[in-house]
C-alpha cells in the first residue's frame, strides 16, 4: 500500500497504555494507520517519503497543559523582556533601550521579579515617572500577577490613593501609590492599552508557533482567550497558516459564553474551545495567592481572593450545565481549598468531568484527597517548582513548603496529571518540564540532590504529563497525545533518548524534526 510517509529505524516510544516501543510507522492522510517493527512497516507500505532515523528517539508531539501561548507571542512584539535581570537599574537601562527603538503609546515590559534584587523588595515609581514622564508604563511582573506603572498609567486609569479594588490591592507609601499593582487592580490600567492591529496579532502568532515547533510542540493549551483572539486563530487555522494545535480556554465573559457556549463544545481539526478559565487567587511571589494562614515573611497578609463564592458557583453552574470543563488557577492552600470544595458541591463524587485547577501549587495535607474525592485533576507545572524553591519557603515557612509542589501526591489522587510551562512565565521548552519533574534541579543543577525529592515523577510520568496525559485534560486523548492508529500524526525526532539517557544530557537535547499531522513543520 502506497502511503505518505514512512518513519523507519527509529525507537518509537509510542506512550500508549502499555508504553511499548516500537520501530517504524506509516502515516496516510495526516494519521497514523500502522506501528511495529521495521519488517512489518516495509513489507506492508511503501512511500515517496521514507525517514530513516538511524536508531534515533521519535516520540509523540509535545503538549503543553498550561500556556499563554497568544500571548507570549505578543510579549515578543511589544514588551521589553526583563526576565532574570537581577537590579532595577538594569532595568531602567533595558526600558530605555526599548523604548528608543520602539516608539510606542505605551512602554510595555515583562518578566521583572524582586525576588533576584538585593532589595528583594517590591519597586515605587519615582525613577520611571523620572526617565518616562510623558509616556505611560506598564511592567508585569513574571508571574502575571503584579505590575509596576509609572504616574502617567495610574492617572489614565484613574488610580488614586483611595482606589479600592475588589480582589486587587493598590500599594502605598507614605499614602500615595507606588505603582504597583496586584491581581485585579492591574485591570485598571491594562484595559487602558489601545488593542494590537490584526496584522500584529497575526505576526504574533506565527512567531509563537515557530518557536514551539523548534521544540517539539505540537499542542498548546491557551490559558483564558477573549472570543476575539479564539476566532483569529481559528481563521488562521483554517487558512492552513496557522498549524498548530490549540485547546483555547475562554476568559469568563458574557461574550464568550454567548458564542461558544449555545449548543456544544466549538470543536475543529485544530482548534477546541470547552473549558472557561477562572482565577481564585494571585501568585506567591507578589503575595497574592490565598494562603490558610499569614504569610511567614509577611504577618498580617494571607493573600486575596479575585472574586467571592457566588461569582464561582454562578460560572460553575452554567458550565455543569453545559458539559463544559472548568480551570481555575489556584495558587495558595487557601484557593485550593476553596475551590475544590465549591467543585465538590457539584461533582458530589467520582466523575469524568476533568475540572482542572491550574498549578495546585500549595495545598493542605488535608486536602489532598479532596482532588480524588472528586476526581479534579491537578495542571502543574514542573518548572515553577525549580524557579520558586529559592524563596518559597521564605513566604510559607518551614512546615507549609513540605505542601507545596507535591506532584508526585497529586498524581497518586487519581492516577494521571498533566503537566506545563505557563510559558511566558517559563521558558517553552518542554524538555525542562521533563527534567524539572525528574531531577527537581533548576537549569543550573542546583539543589544537588534535588527538591523535595519525595514529590519527583518518573522519567515514564514526566513524559506521559507532557504527551497522552496533557491531553486526556481536554478530553483530546482519542485524537493526539500517542502513537497509535488513527491518532493525529503529530511526533518529534529527537537526538536524545530521554528514558535512559545521564541526566545532564537532557537538558542539551535537541529536537531533530517536528511533525504535525504528519508534516513536517521544522527542521532543526
Amino acid at each position: 500500500m502506497k502511503v505518505d510517509l514512512i518513519v523507519t529505524n527509529a525507537l518509537v516510544y509510542t506512550v500508549n497504555e502499555s508504553f511499548a516501543v516500537a520501530e517504524s510507522f506509516a502515516v496516510q492522510d495526516g494519521k497514523f494507520i500502522a506501528i511495529g517493527t521495521n519488517q512489518e512497516i516495509s513489507s506492508k507500505y511503501s512511500s515517496g517519503q521514507t525517514i530513516d532515523c538511524g536508531g534515533k528517539p521519535v516520540y509523540p508531539g509535545f503538549i503543553d497543559a498550561h500556556c499563554h501561548f497568544y500571548g507570549y507571542g505578543m510579549n515578543l512584539m511589544e514588551y521589553a523582556d526583563l526576565a532574570g535581570i537581577k537590579s532595577q537599574e538594569e532595568i531602567f537601562k533595558k526600558l530605555q533601550e526599548h523604548h528608543s527603538v520602539s516608539k510606542t503609546e505605551w512602554l510595555l515590559g515583562r518578566g521583572w521579579d524582586q525576588n533576584l534584587w538585593t532589595e528583594k523588595e517590591f519597586p515605587d515609581n519615582q525613577r520611571l515617572n523620572e526617565l518616562f514622564p510623558d509616556i505611560p508604563v506598564y511592567l508585569v511582573r513574571v508571574d502575571g500577577h503584579a505590575a509596576w506603572c509609572n504616574k502617567k498609567a495610574l492617572q489614565l486609569a484613574g488610580i488614586s490613593a483611595t482606589s479600592i479594588i475588589s480582589g486587587g490591592e493598590v500599594l502605598l507609601k507614605k499614602n500615595q501609590p507606588t505603582g504597583v499593582l496586584i491581581d485585579n487592580a492591574m485591570e485598571l490600567v491594562s484595559k487602558q492599552i489601545p488593542e494590537p492591529s490584526r496584522e500584529l496579532q497575526i505576526k504574533a502568532l506565527m512567531t509563537a508557533q515557530k518557536n514551539c515547533f523548534e521544540v517539539g510542540l505540537t499542542s498548546v493549551t491557551d490559558c483564558g482567550l477573549p472570543k476575539a483572539t479564539i476566532l483569529l486563530m481559528d481563521s488562521l487555522q483554517k487558512e492552513g497558516i496557522l498549524k498548530m494545535r490549540i485547546n483555547a480556554m475562554m476568559e469568563p465573559t458574557q461574550e464568550n459564553f454567548d458564542f461558544f457556549m449555545k449548543d456544544k463544545p466549538y470543536l475543529t481539526e485544530r482548534l477546541q474551545v470547552n473549558t472557561i478559565k477562572l482565577y481564585a487567587d494571585g501568585a506567591l511571589g507578589s503575595r497574592g495567592a490565598f494562603l490558610l494562614k499569614d504569610y511567614s515573611d509577611d504577618p498580617g497578609n494571607h493573600g486575596l481572593l479575585m472574586n467571592d463564592s457566588n461569582y464561582f458557583k454562578t460560572i460553575c453552574q452554567k458550565a455543569y450545565d453545559a458539559n463544559f470543563q472548568v480551570a481555575t488557577h489556584c495558587i495558595g492552600d487557601g484557593a485550593n481549598r476553596f475551590i475544590l470544595n465549591i467543585y465538590g458541591k457539584f461533582m458530589k463524587g467520582t466523575n469524568d468531568r476533568r475540572w482542572r485547577i491550574e498549578h495546585a501549587q500549595v495545598v493542605n495535607p488535608d486536602d489532598l484527597k479532596l482532588y480524588g474525592k472528586y476526581s479534579v485533576i491537578p495542571s502543574v507545572q514542573a518548572t515553577h517548582a525549580t524557579s520558586d524553591m529559592l524563596w518559597a519557603d521564605e513566604r510559607l515557612g518551614s512546615e507549609r513548603i513540605k505542601s507545596a509542589y507535591a506532584y508526585r501526591q497529586l498524581l497518586e489522587q487519581n492516577g494521571w496529571l498533566p503537566n506545563g510551562t505557563d510559558f511566558p512565565i517559563e521558558g517553552i521548552n518542554p524538555m525542562l518540564t521533563f527534567y524539572a519533574s525528574v531531577f527537581r534541579k533548576n537549569m543550573e543543577g542546583i539543589p544537588a540532590g534535588g527538591f523535595q525529592m519525595e514529590n519527583a515523577l518518573t522519567r515514564e510520568h514526566a513524559l506521559r504529563s507532557i504527551t497522552i496525559w496533557a491531553a486526556k485534560a481536554g478530553f483530546e486523548e482519542q485524537k493526539k497525545g500517542s502513537i497509535e492508529l488513527g491518532k493525529s500524526a503529530d511526533f518529534v525526532l529527537l537526538d536524545t533518548e530521554l528514558m535512559n539517557c545521564a541526566e545532564s544530557e537532557i537538558l542539551e537535547a535537541k529536537v531533530l524534526k517536528t511533525f504535525s499531522g504528519g508534516e513536517l513543520v521544522n527542521k532543526n
